[in-house]
């Protein structure tokens, strides 16, 4: 049994060698944790940095955690990501949406997944250019019945980490007022952060997930200095509830409960 709920994951930073191991059993154990979920999800995203590098063996280790799990699983480019090495490894299955571009459309039953692709060459940054942003109007305009949930892995605003607000989505107010006329949009999600975060933005909720493999730190002030804790990773679960839409975080590591295999 599943429902329309949404598994919301980020930032695994998959890789190879020596230090491959933690990232990996990192999203291994987040996707037993879904698993173990009744009901189940109804499809399961990851908002970007799916690799630490975005080298080909890098995405060819990222399939071998993924074999076998048995949900719908779609996934997000992040700045640390390779388009063409992700199109290569993906491309053509549902887990690029079918397709051989890294934004999509997923139409599941009673929800509109869209995925967007917001890495900006040669930067940490991110940017949304106006034909993806005329694209995303365009599909959102097409079934304005349906609850739709918008992945990028850039937030599109300010959080209050200075460090990281440096390196946002760039044109967060053009991807807002494109949302502000879709009122079906019940959630954005996000990553980069590696922290859950919840805000509002263009008449939705924005929700950034924690990392499957390391967090970073709540540095407030722009005079601190940022770095990575091994708290307890986690992901988010978002879900309809009585109208609207509610979103929970699930402790994975440290979490007493029951995990599944795949």
């Amino acid at each position: 049994m599943s429902t329309l709920a949404v598994a919301h994951l980020s930032d695994t930073h998959i890789t190879t060698g020596p230090l491959a191991a933690e990232p990996a059993t990192g999203l291994y154990r987040a996707l037993g944790r879904i698993l173990a979920l009744d009901p189940r999800p109804g499809c399961v995203v990851i908002t970007g940095d799916l690799t630490e590098a975005g080298r080909p063996e890098e995405y060819a280790a990222l399939r071998e955690v993924m074999a076998g799990f048995p949900l719908p699983l779609h996934l997000v480019a992040g700045n640390h990501d390779d388009p063409e090495a992700l199109v290569a490894a993906f491309g053509g299955t549902p887990l690029l949406g079918g397709g051989k571009d890294t934004h999509y459309l997923v139409e599941h039953d009673g929800l509109s997944l869209v995925v967007l692709d917001s890495r900006l060459p040669g930067s940490p940054a991110g940017q949304l250019g106006p034909e993806q942003l005329a694209w995303l109007d365009q599909v959102l305009a097409a079934r304005p019945e349906v609850p739709a949930v918008v992945c990028v892995h850039h937030p599109p605003i300010a959080l209050g980490i200075p460090f990281m607000d440096g390196m946002r989505l760039e044109n967060g107010p053009e991807l807002a007022a494109v949302l502000a006329r879709h009122p079906r949009v019940v959630r954005v999600l996000a990553g980069h952060l590696h922290r859950a975060i919840t805000a509002p933005f263009a008449g939705s909720t924005l929700a950034v997930a924690p990392s499957t493999y390391r967090q970073s730190t709540l540095t407030l002030r722009e005079d601190r200095q940022m770095g990575y804790l091994h708290e307890p990773t986690a992901f988010l679960l978002h879900l309809p509830a009585e109208g609207t839409w509610v979103t929970h975080t699930v402790p994975v590591s440290g979490a007493a409960e029951l995990t599944g295999a795949f």
